[in-house]
């Protein structure tokens, strides 16, 4: 049955029938027509939209228009549907290619400005290292610092350098009590200290709680990166030296952050520096087979040291802090006097020829220790120039050892990713401190009262002794760190890095 709506005469989309005529509508029309005029319009009587009712029936298909009722006219409809879907395709196209130019435009954009970011930065570090060079001549200008007391060993310039290691001098019986009454002094000190914790000594809390305070990099040239080597002064310790790859060494206040002196004569990287405790005197040593001592305020090199006819590895001072002990890949330790330069003694083992590779001053200074290159601790007696104890554990170079600054415990490290604690009591290894696999250890340090253990190398990291408890590790070194120092009390703790840079660590 065909149904029609009575108003527009055509098959309604929506068929409703009204109850009180019987007619069919469709919905929205007979709904407009009852809000307009609230009757049926067949015959007039009152109606309201609620009561009309919806047929159900098959959805209405119109019938094609005429021009798709032949074959001509329906191909006719394909070739336009056709026609707009290339228009659209090659509408895409366009966008692809037009967001293809934007997208390499933006990484030209971006590969420029990196190449800009990184100009810029070369020239930043080189402008630092410009005022670091300049920053000195405030701090070195005659007048500018109080000049010590004078030593008449000491002269403002270096005499003429030696071509050949100077001959020994020999240990006299004035120079061998020098050494007994300043370890007898040292010995009495220390028995009267007892086990009284220095005042101000930073806790272990505190320790716990340090972060990077400063972080200075311009104190060394960036075309040959990398610190090598780096001392604090006790007397100040605001006062360091770093040693570097660039064959100078640096004299840095991180108070006023000013360079104090740059320090150049070495023809190769400086590998060991001191900080004289107690003078305005730094010592260095370098592969080029000399050891310098310089006057801070001067700049100058005072004495050069020719004690070895191979790079020397490590230096330490004397307790006296008038001589000055030396390791060499020559195999040979030696002991000079810093006064006038002269070599005192020199001596090898002639069990084992193998290059030492660091050396180390007890507190008393009448023992020693050295490392070697075939991973053996060796232990010296001063005044009989003779080797007394051996300590074997090690795998590979011995790269650090550090004795306690109450003389019992000596810490050591080689290329196996441990620390080792020695009783020179009992001679032997009653600790050892297992690091993560791979980790390198280059430098370490005790702290002037003895509490404290500094490690550094792939990161910094201290231990409280006896209990030997990790208390911080310090990651900020973007490459290998090559040397840490405890600040006075232990209010700071100090370190270098091949990144270049010094970083002082502490309470913020």
């Amino acid at each position: 049955m065909a149904l029609c709506c009575a108003i527009s005469n055509e098959v309604p989309e929506q068929p409703v029938i009204s109850p009180v005529s019987g007619h069919v509508y469709e919905k929205r029309l007979i709904e407009k027509y009852i809000k307009e005029n609230g009757v049926d319009p067949m015959n007039g009587e009152s109606v309201a939209v609620e009561t009309l009712i919806e047929i159900k029936a098959n959805p209405l298909v119109k019938p094609r228009p005429a021009s798709a009722t032949s074959i001509p006219a329906i191909l006719k409809v394909l070739q336009d549907e056709w026609d707009a879907q290339m228009l659209h395709s090659f509408t895409l196209r366009q966008q692809l290619q037009t967001a293809r130019q934007e997208l390499s435009h933006a990484l030209y954009q971006h590969d420029a400005a990196c190449r800009v970011i990184a100009r810029l930065t070369k020239e930043v570090t080189a402008a630092r290292e410009a005022l670091a060079t300049l920053k000195p001549q405030a701090g070195i200008t005659p007048g500018s610092y109080a000049a010590p007391a004078p030593q008449p060993s000491i002269g403002a310039e270096a005499g003429p350098e030696a071509a050949e290691p100077m001959e020994e001098a020999g240990m006299s019986d004035e120079v061998l009590q020098k050494l007994q009454d300043k370890a007898t002094l040292l010995t009495a000190e220390r028995k009267k200290r007892g086990k009284t914790v220095p005042e101000g000594l930073a806790t272990v809390e505190d320790i716990k709680q340090y972060r990077q305070l400063a972080s200075h990099t311009g104190l060394h040239s960036a075309s040959v990166p990398g610190i090598l080597s780096l001392d604090i002064c006790l007397k100040d310790t605001a006062k360091i030296v770093t040693g570097g790859n660039d064959k100078n060494a640096v004299v840095f206040n991180k108070d006023t952050e000013q360079v104090m002196a740059i320090l150049k004569g070495h023809s190769k990287k400086v590998t060991s520096v001191i900080y004289h405790p107690d003078e305005e005197l730094v010592f260095t040593a370098s592969p080029d087979c000399t050891i310098r001592v310089w006057g801070v305020q001067t700049a100058q090199c005072a004495q050069i040291i020719r004690a070895h006819d191979a790079p020397v590895t490590g230096i330490s001072l004397h307790a006296t802090g008038d001589y000055l002990l030396s390791s060499s890949t020559d195999t040979h330790w030696a002991f000079s006097d810093l006064r006038t330069g002269r070599v005192l003694t020199k001596v090898n083992d002639p069990q084992s020829q193998h290059a030492l590779t660091c050396a180390q001053f007890h507190p008393d200074g009448l023992i020693f220790g050295t490392g070697t290159e075939d991973s053996m601790i060796k232990i010296w007696d001063l005044k009989e120039r003779a080797n007394v104890a051996n300590f074997p554990g090690h795998q590979g170079p011995i790269t650090s050892i550090a004795f306690s600054e109450n003389g019992y415990y000596l810490a050591t490290s080689a290329e196996d990713s441990v620390v080792k604690l020695w009783d020179l009591r009992k001679l032997k290894n009653f600790k050892t401190l297992t690091l993560d696999d791979k980790y390198e250890v280059r430098s370490l340090c005790f702290d002037q009262s003895g509490t404290y253990l500094a490690v550094a190398g792939s990161d910094i990291r201290v231990y409280l002794c006896k209990q030997w408890q990790e208390l911080g590790v310090f990651n900020d070194h973007t490459a290998m760190a090559t040397g840490v120092r405890f600040g006075h009390n232990s209010t700071f703790v100090s370190s270098v890095s091949m990144d270049r840079s010094v970083k002082f660590f502490g309470m913020s």
